[in-house]
Parts: C-alpha cells; structure tokens; sequence
C-alpha cells in the first residue's frame, strides 16, 4: 500500500518551510508538518550548490527511493520536506537512507517509537 504521494506545489512547499519543524543532520534538513490527511505528501530539494545536474538528479533518486523503501515504517498524515545540503554530493544509498531514516526518527515519525 502506497503512503505517500509528491509535495509539488511552490505554496506547499512555502508553508511547510514556514510553519513546520526541522531538525537537520550532517547530509539533510527535514521539515515536517502535519497536514490532516491519511497520507504523507513528501517533496525534496536539492539546489545548485549540491552538483550539476546529473548530481542533484542522483541524489534525488537516492532520497526518493530510500524514502520509499521505508515508507511502510513512517506515521502518516504529515508534509516532509527533505533538503539536501552541499555535502550530499557523492554520497552513497546507505548514507541516504541512514540519514533520512536518522531525521525520521529524530522527528518521532517511526512507527515503532525507537
């Protein structure tokens, strides 16, 4: 079962950076809001001091997927936003998933509770 669909929206996006919470870790930023719904809507940004583009397109992948790898593991009915910072360049899928699975439990979002 799918949980989570894509933040695409410019004003979404503004009001999760807003009005949501972030913590950060040494690859990303998270915010998190909660949005009222059954699902998550998930965005990611990764801007031009990351790489050129065929860097900011790796790094996006490896976000979106490990995110959606442990998308089953994650509460839902919030709005994410992960960011990636300058250092995300050249990173590997286990650094991406262990930094975001890192953000997702330092906002309490893990089913779990661990």
């Amino acid at each position: 079962m799918k949980n989570s669909t894509s933040l695409k929206k410019n004003y979404d996006f503004r009001l999760v950076y807003n009005r949501g919470k972030s913590i950060a870790n040494r690859l990303l930023v998270m915010f998190v809001m909660p949005n009222g719904l059954e699902i998550n809507r998930v965005g990611f940004s990764v801007s031009k001091k990351v790489g050129k583009s065929v860097v900011r397109s790796r790094v996006t992948r490896l976000l979106r997927e490990s995110v959606r790898l442990s998308e089953h593991n994650i509460k839902t009915g919030y709005d994410v936003i992960i960011l990636a910072r300058s250092s995300c360049n050249g990173m590997s899928f286990k650094e991406a998933e262990s930094a975001v699975w890192h953000l997702v439990k330092k906002h309490g979002l893990d089913i779990k509770g661990t």
